[in-house]
């Protein structure tokens, strides 16, 4: 990939895209390739989020680029709760601007395709579909300069809601009782709350999806559209738990407005049950 550090071509974004197969992974590594980094293993392992972790959610661009808006804030923070709320904010940035330039925010509201379905190869067949308009291409090609742009804006030193103490993210939370790094952790954490707090489907979840990709499966990989078994996996256990209620903002019953509400409800025990069963407790 030749993206120049602090630059993002859409061109180069689309030859990403077409290379690498999946939308989540192409926002991940080109906003990695910007900020002059490269991470395959923790990129490539984005890839079943693709498609709204191949069941519909949200658009597997806002899980890469939240991703990469993690890696940014452990560069910049390190560990602990100021790096964490950073994820966090960063990733709500990322995710208004993309809801600012598509209106959705959902894969199912966008392609208008059940990704949920039996029938394989929905995502490939989609992708091939929209290669005349440019749809889903074109998108991630539009998207990765907003994206980086929103994330080099002026941060504050510290955000004045960041928590003093305790779990900040419950996507952080999950990654420390599986024995993720420091910076997978903080990585995870902009995942909170339907990434970025917007309420959709649980981040926990989705940060659960990525740290399993990382690691080595005995399975052969299944063919394009159909899901690994390690996440039909996950799926499968957080639907049972949930009663097959996907989304933050229904699971908690409520709509976080803070970083620190979103604490507030962690340490009080909220998720507390989806949490462990993710974790395999």
């Amino acid at each position: 990939m030749n993206t120049v550090k602090g630059r993002i071509s859409s061109l180069e974004t689309m030859r990403t895209f077409f290379r690498v197969g999946t939308c989540s992974q192409t926002l991940f590594q080109v906003l990695d390739r910007a900020d002059g980094q490269e991470m395959e293993l923790e990129e490539h392992a984005s890839d079943p989020l693709a498609g709204g972790m191949m069941c519909g959610h949200q658009c597997g661009m806002l899980w890469g680029a939240a991703l990469a808006a993690g890696a940014r804030a452990y560069r910049a923070c390190g560990k602990g709760p100021q790096a964490e709320t950073r994820a966090v904010l960063d990733a709500r940035r990322v995710l208004e601007t993309f809801r600012a330039r598509n209106k959705h925010i959902n894969c199912r509201d966008i392609t208008g395709i059940d990704l949920a379905s039996p029938q394989s190869g929905n995502i490939l067949w989609y992708l091939v579909k929209s290669i005349p308009t440019g749809s889903c291409f074109g998108m991630a090609a539009r998207y990765a300069g907003a994206a980086f742009r929103a994330l080099e804006a002026p941060h504050p030193a510290e955000p004045a809601e960041t928590p003093s103490s305790g779990p900040v993210s419950c996507a952080a939370l999950l990654a420390q009782k599986l024995g993720a790094s420091d910076q997978h952790t903080v990585m995870a954490a902009g995942l909170a709350g339907g990434i970025g707090l917007s309420g959709g489907a649980c981040g926990a979840l989705g940060a659960a999806i990525w740290l399993a990709g990382m690691n080595p499966h005995d399975e052969a990989a299944p063919p394009v559209g159909l899901k690994p078994a390690y996440v039909v996996d996950a799926l499968d256990r957080f639907s049972r738990c949930t009663g097959g209620v996907f989304e933050c903002s229904k699971i908690a019953g409520m709509q976080f407005k803070s970083v620190g509400d979103h604490a507030a409800y962690l340490r009080a025990g909220g998720c507390a049950k989806v949490i462990s069963v993710l974790a395999g407790a």
